[in-house]
């Protein structure tokens, strides 16, 4: 006895792969690659992939993104096409007030003897007596032009790229909250009455952003640790650098970075601001119960 056939069992969707197999482009089940649309994460071919601000998309997220009339934007949420507006002035702002040392000081690499050093540098000690801006402003000084020139050329390269990724706004308090996190670490751990300055800490912070954002694109990101290490076994063997303010830097940048890029997609600025605004809470109590003690 026979029974009607019934009705075809429909395709697989598109993308699916048995387990273990090679993985092939959803439009073209013939081709394989080993590329992926950065929106929806499937692979596709070089043909059915466009250029997006970062990364490529298929045609189908493409597609979708048109008839939506949603805009285009950044694993962070930031609309692409924007050029680097914080990093040439934060160059800007650090050149100016170095200038001005100089000026105080009446010598180029004796800047230090300025007095808007014995103003503005981080002097834990000084911070617990009630100079609080000193956690911030130590980051816009630097001892001679040397340390000025490898900080503003490491803001300029790491700088650019990840401020079109996050956005300006984004980008400008990663980097604020990452020299946050190098004064914090020098406030818990330094000697006190050490003086610190220099952009660095907000500096190592953006090589911890940029290698998460690189992470979140599944894109390699070996360069960029072996520029970590490398900067920071600098720090251990040559004298006089703060290592704790560049390992703080480092790992709040990261964390705030990370914040950014994976929050999601729903109600994301309003996530994104919750998390930036508990970070900075929460290393300016640490701060502030090293002021205490």
């Amino acid at each position: 006895m026979t029974y009607p056939a019934g009705p075809p069992s429909p395709p697989p969707y598109p993308g699916s792969q048995p387990p273990g197999a090679p993985a092939v482009c959803v439009r073209h089940p013939d081709r394989v690659t080993g590329l992926t649309c950065t929106r929806c994460e499937r692979p596709a071919c070089p043909e059915c992939l466009r250029e997006a601000s970062v990364g490529h998309q298929c045609v189908d997220c493409v597609g979708r993104g048109v008839r939506r009339g949603r805009r285009a934007t950044t694993v962070a949420g930031a609309e692409p096409g924007g050029r680097p507006l914080v990093v040439p002035a934060l160059i800007g702002i650090n050149t100016v007030i170095f200038i001005w040392t100089v000026v105080q000081a009446g010598s180029i690499n004796g800047n230090t003897a300025a007095s808007l050093f014995g103003e503005w540098a981080l002097v834990p000690v000084l911070v617990q007596n009630g100079e609080w801006w000193r956690v911030l402003t130590s980051g816009f000084l630097h001892i001679g032009p040397i340390h000025l020139l490898f900080n503003m050329i490491a803001l300029w390269v790491l700088g650019r790229d990840l401020e079109i990724v996050l956005g300006r706004g984004r980008f400008l308090a990663v980097y604020l909250i990452s020299l946050l996190g190098g004064s914090a670490a020098v406030m818990l751990f330094s000697v006190p009455n050490q003086a610190v300055a220099g952009a660095s800490g907000a500096v190592f912070g953006l090589m911890g952003g940029l290698a998460v954002v690189l992470r979140r694109l599944r894109v390699p990101a070996g360069q960029v640790v072996g520029l970590i290490v490398v900067n920071l076994v600098i720090s251990v063997l040559i004298p006089g650098i703060s290592l704790l303010g560049h390992l703080g830097g480092l790992v709040v940048g990261a964390v705030a970075t990370a914040a950014l890029v994976y929050s999601p997609a729903r109600n994301r600025t309003v996530v994104q601001a919750a998390a930036l605004g508990g970070l900075t809470i929460v290393l300016l109590l640490l701060i502030a119960v090293t002021s205490l003690s």
